[in-house]
């Protein structure tokens, strides 16, 4: 069948939810999908698929996993995710970022904790995604994710010095301050063999990419170290380092072989694989709820990375991506791959950013990924298990320094404001001492209370008494102008209202111009309410000008008019002529009751 009718055929089918779940693939079916643009996805899946490969294991060594897990996630959850997503060119698989999280999990749960809490947050995510949590992820200020991806890479870059020096550390605590002492203390244990390996091939990452980007670094560097290690073994009998062969196993007809299995990705139940004591982890509401926590930081890190992934390869491919379509694919994977071995995943900058850059077009390019990594699985087991732990750890120390972005935040210090500083500051420091869910949950917090106050400080008020020019107009006697600039929010409303204390017990008239508040919320209405009644109080007529579409809505719900007495007025000329009848039946020298205000509730008695 022509690739034409199949685009055809494809994007006359039904669609069964309103989310449109896999709208990428289906939006470029749609427009026509070329044997050009399957040449070009194809050959961009393979070279993702390249670089996948390595970085696939080393991530699942790193979160505390067989590598072969690693593997299994760039297949299973990179094929989902691609077929289901919202983003075009995104490509999904395990990421540096997860692993200060999975580390952790891993080693209080083991492996059948880690698969569990992926699945739990895969459930998380679809819930984001089905509640249109997907457009709320571009509310996470910029400096909270500088702050705690910059900290995140620290301790990423950590982890690897154990195999990046060959040093003997029986267990690497969980926090970082305990870590660094650890390495310290086995510094003496530091093995040259390693050193050399890991040293090699971060040379080569490093300045490969500087001869040429035709062949990704990765494959070169990975390829020369391991085969360097393997020569200098053969040549020098006392030269070893460590492989993926020498340190894990599986078990394959009751025979046990080093390295990993060359198989396909077996259906298994994640609670029933062996936790750390050797026995199944087995399944309990207990487990869910001390799971349900670091599940939570899964989900919540997965969506930003993902939504943050999918804005760039928006920016670099000119395309546009769905990010509630994207969260529910993201969650489907999550929730699908611990049953066939696989960890947690997410949309990753870097495969993606190189999908892009070789041509992909289209979720095809994923899904050829993640073919690729599963051919090499299967065809290519026995060799894999010959690369050196030192340059896996290479790979991940230059991961750890591009996920830092570490100029780009040299020039945020340089000129951000210093709240934005403080906050990116903050997030960095808590990341690195504490965990992410700290950092995050303190930065977002700390970022409001600066929002907050920025608001406070750009809203304003101005009075115009009698005699006074406003709008080329004359405020007539008797009459006051007050005027509001900004918007009403708690914070600001106090600051606001805090100038309405200034008018003078003459004032029969205020008019509010309220033209210039775009928003107002529980509190400012709250503030505003007790001012007008405190003018009813007094018999004095209060005109409200020029109000906006929700603080209309605001004060209609509130029933404002009828509550205080207030008068709504569409332009200022309608307010001045009201004044003007107003003041006409009541002469200034009328007297006005004695106001008692409240403090405590707001409330007026006269």
């Amino acid at each position: 069948m022509p690739l034409r009718r199949v685009a055809q055929v494809a994007s006359s089918l039904p669609i069964t939810t309103p989310l449109r779940l896999g709208s990428a693939l289906r939006e470029r079916l749609r427009r026509g999908y070329t044997k050009t643009d399957l040449r070009s996805d194809v050959l961009a899946g393979l070279v993702v698929g390249v670089v996948a490969l390595p970085l696939s294991m080393a991530l699942a060594v790193a979160s505390g996993a067989p590598p072969q897990h690693g593997l299994y996630t760039a297949i299973i959850a990179g094929a989902i995710i691609a077929l289901l997503g919202g983003s075009p060119v995104q490509v999904s698989g395990p990421t540096a970022a997860f692993v200060v999280l999975l580390t952790p999990i891993s080693g209080r749960y083991g492996l059948g904790g880690l698969m569990l809490a992926t699945t739990l947050a895969g459930a998380l995510l679809v819930v984001m995604g089905i509640a249109r949590f997907g457009r709320l992820m571009q509310f996470v200020p910029y400096p909270v994710v500088s702050g705690f991806t910059a900290g995140i890479a620290v301790v990423i870059a950590l982890l690897q010095l154990k195999d990046f020096l060959g040093l003997s550390v029986a267990k690497m605590p969980e926090h970082t301050p305990e870590r660094v002492l650890a390495l310290a203390k086995a510094m003496p244990t530091l093995r040259w063999q390693e050193l050399l390996i890991g040293t090699l091939t971060l040379a080569v990452l490093i300045v490969w990419p500087k001869v040429t980007q035709k062949v990704p670094a990765p494959l070169v560097a990975l390829a020369l170290g391991g085969g360097v290690a393997y020569g200098l073994g053969r040549v020098l009998p006392a030269f070893h380092v460590d492989t993926i062969a020498s340190r894990f196993t599986y078990v394959s007809d009751g025979v046990t072989h080093g390295g990993i299995p060359r198989s396909l990705p077996l259906p298994m139940v994640p609670w029933e694989i062996p936790g750390p004591d050797g026995k199944g982890l087995g399944l309990s509401f207990a487990l869910i709820r001390e799971l349900s926590g670091p599940a939570f930081a899964i989900a919540m890190l997965g969506a930003i990375e993902s939504l943050l992934s999918a804005v760039v390869a928006d920016g670099m491919a000119g395309t546009h991506h769905d990010p509630d379509v994207e969260l529910i694919a993201q969650g489907v994977g999550n929730l699908i791959v611990p049953f066939f071995g696989g960890f947690a995943a997410t949309g990753a900058i870097a495969r993606t950013a190189t999908n892009i850059r070789y041509g992909g077009r289209s979720p095809v390019a994923a899904l050829t990924h993640s073919l690729f990594v599963l051919a090499a699985v299967l065809a290519l087991a026995p060799l894999l298990g010959h690369l050196p732990m030192a340059s896996l750890a290479a790979l991940l120390l230059v991961i750890a320094w591009n996920m830092s972005e570490a100029r780009h935040v040299i020039h945020m210090a340089r000129i951000a404001p210093r709240s934005d500083l403080a906050v990116l500051s903050s997030c960095f420091v808590l990341t690195v001492v504490f965990d992410m869910v700290v950092s995050v949950t303190v930065g977002v917090m700390l970022a409001a209370v600066l929002f907050m106050r920025r608001m406070a400080e750009v809203s304003n008020a101005k009075l115009v008494g009698a005699g006074g020019q406003y709008a080329g107009v004359e405020v007539p006697r008797g009459v006051t102008l007050y005027r509001i600039d900004g918007p009403l929010f708690f914070g600001a409303a106090q600051k606001a209202m805090h100038t309405f204390a200034e008018i003078g017990r003459e004032a029969k008239v205020v008019i509010f111009d309220v033209s210039h508040v775009p928003a107002m919320d529980a509190t400012g209405i709250v503030n505003l309410e007790s001012a007008l009644l405190r003018l009813k109080a007094r018999n004095a007529l209060a005109l409200l000008v020029g109000a906006q579409a929700q603080p209309r809505a605001l004060f209609e719900r509130a029933d404002l008019e009828q509550v205080t007495g207030v008068v709504l007025c569409d332009e200022l000329s309608e307010a001045f002529e009201r004044a003007e009848d107003f003041m006409e039946t009541r002469p200034l020298s009328q007297a006005a009751p004695p106001v008692t205000v409240r403090p405590d509730s707001g409330a007026v008695s006269g």
